[in-house]
């Protein structure tokens, strides 16, 4: 049997543990404590070891200074063109004054919910359909800045706010997937359009590149044709000159008239042409007794310059 010694021995070490409990506090990283000595505010404890006075101190709250959410579940909102849809968002929140977080409001996160819930049914109010499903990121900023200006008196920041899900009604739903198959079939026209379009200028553009360098070419031809022509005529020209002028000064060696022999070459010339062509009927005039009198002075001259 335990004599009262031990038992006092034993009081001793258990009111001891008691004590030491009460009074040493260990708080952990990114978290704090609030204090309160005989019902009031007294400190906040920082990470670590934190010294309280028993039965005089108490902790009141233990807080999280991380960045946290909320997860807030679809509910019914109105738009401005009166359709009703389903809507739910996360909101990523942190705790930044934590004596206000305690003291000025029951359940944070409890407020912050509720909060949002108002605020969301606020900003979609204050749009139409298409821009309540087109525009995400502008009611993301709007609840934003909406949340964090009521609950900056809670000593809490909201960070960001993100709506994860927007869900028309049914018949809505059915009609906007009809209209996005016309509008991609409308593309898709467009598209192929345009790319006939395309295809057709550049058909175009070749056809005229094709032309212009044919005509180049042509163009080009004839000149060198032309050229050749003219180079031609030159030199038979040339020659006739040259020949000409032999012809002259052996003629006028004999004392005959070069006129009268360069007269009846073309003449002869001439008969030659129209004696080739037997459908034809010929008619000699009058004056060409005269030319067919010379012919004979020419032979008379070739004779004497084949003497000579």
């Amino acid at each position: 049997m335990a004599t009262p010694g031990v038992v006092f021995i034993v009081f001793l070490i258990v009111f001891a543990l008691i004590i030491a409990t009460s009074t040493i506090k260990m708080v952990s990283q990114a978290t704090v404590k609030i204090i309160e000595r005989l019902g009031k505010y007294h400190k906040t404890a920082e990470s670590g070891l934190n010294i309280i006075v028993p039965f005089i101190d108490k902790v009141r709250a233990t807080l999280d200074l991380r960045e946290q959410l909320i997860d807030v579940p679809p509910q019914s909102v109105i738009t401005r063109d009166n359709v009703t849809m389903e809507v739910d968002c996360v909101v990523y929140w942190q705790v930044v004054d934590p004596v206000k977080a305690v003291y000025e409001i029951y359940n944070v996160m409890i407020g912050i919910e509720q909060m949002t819930r108002s605020s969301l049914r606020s900003v979609i109010g204050e749009l139409d359909l298409d821009h309540t499903l087109s525009g995400r990121d502008t009611i993301n900023a709007k609840l934003r800045g909406s949340l964090d200006a009521a609950t900056d008196k809670w000593g809490v920041k909201v960070m960001r706010v993100e709506v994860r899900n927007i869900v028309p009604p049914e018949d809505i739903r059915i009609t906007m997937e009809k209209q996005m198959t016309a509008e991609r079939n409308k593309r898709a026209t467009i598209l192929i359009s345009e790319g006939e379009k395309q295809s057709q200028i550049l058909k175009s553009e070749g056809q005229q590149q094709a032309a212009i360098i044919s005509a180049e070419g042509y163009k080009q031809s004839q000149i060198l044709q032309a050229d050749g022509q003219a180079e031609a005529r030159m030199r038979v020209a040339t020659a006739e000159a040259q020949a000409i002028r032999l012809v002259t000064g052996a003629l006028k060696e004999t004392g005959s008239n070069p006129g009268n022999y360069l007269i009846t070459m073309k003449y002869l010339e001439s008969w030659k042409e129209m004696s080739n062509n037997a459908n034809k009927l010929v008619f000699i005039p009058y004056e060409s007794a005269a030319i067919m009198g010379s012919i004979g002075g020419i032979k008379e001259m070739m004779s004497s310059l084949e003497a000579k």
